[in-house]
């Protein structure tokens, strides 16, 4: 089964008033999740934002692939995000280092 990756922002803080402007985004609050069959993934952070310039988009007309989008230009690598994703389910699967019973203690009763 392949991993499916998924991003979402989960909140976005604002500055309810930044000149002539309302709700400007100041800093977003993402995840990305890695699901392969039974195992699972997550990375969270943050990822700030300058005063806007130019073009600003309301508050309500904003998009979550708008704002990943503000997120992967500002910092966020998605492609080595993803990476770290997919290789904390490859060491669930095949876990790098393992904890055995300690030799002496097996079939000791507790």
């Amino acid at each position: 089964m392949a991993t499916v990756i998924t991003w979402t922002i989960s909140q976005l803080d604002c500055k309810p008033q930044e000149g002539d402007l309302i709700d400007v985004v100041v800093t977003a609050h993402w995840q990305c999740t890695g699901v392969d069959g039974n195992y699972t993934s997550q990375v969270y952070s943050t990822c700030s934002f300058p005063a806007p310039e130019g073009t600003f988009v309301p508050y309500p007309d904003l998009t979550q692939d708008e704002v990943l989008g503000w997120c992967w230009s500002n910092g966020v690598d998605k492609d080595a995000t993803e990476a770290a994703v997919q290789t904390q389910i490859e060491n669930q699967i095949n876990p790098p280092i393992v904890s055995p019973a300690l030799p002496w203690a097996q079939g000791a009763s507790a």
